[in-house]
């Protein structure tokens, strides 16, 4: 059987350049092409190993009232040596830090973030990615 691999995401949002500047701000993604032939508002972020996150306008849109640890969330690695300066940065970009439910033998923690109000896990990881 052939290996499947994540390819992108996206996330919905009434304000591409407010969710996207967010991004780019608090956890450092670097914009990307996108195709000439999407049909909406749309930036394309590269976050590392091939993989994309696209924030794309949809209107109306409404956030899932699912949003949680236990619920939807993205979970994404973040050097651990950076996790005090990344919740500062989330915190005066507006985000809810959010400390985890369930106990885990490594470090991490959620965040709501303030446009949307997608919620992301930050989970320690790699000191370095291919981005």
């Amino acid at each position: 059987m052939a290996r499947v691999s994540f390819a992108h995401f996206t996330l919905a949002t009434m304000d591409v350049e407010r969710t996207a500047g967010f991004f780019e701000r608090t956890l450092g993604y670097r914009r990307t092409r996108v195709d000439v032939n999407a049909k909406a508002d749309a930036v394309w972020f590269a976050i590392g190993n091939g993989q994309e996150m696209h924030v794309l306008h949809v209107s109306p849109f409404t956030i899932s009232p699912f949003e949680a640890e236990y619920g939807r969330h993205v979970a994404v690695f973040h050097p651990k040596q950076d996790f005090a300066a990344l919740k500062a940065r989330l915190i005066e970009e507006g985000a809810e830090v959010i400390a985890p439910i369930r106990a885990t033998p490594f470090e991490r923690f959620f965040f709501r973030e303030p446009i949307n109000g997608y919620v992301f896990e930050v989970i320690e990881g790699p000191s370095h990615f291919d981005q």
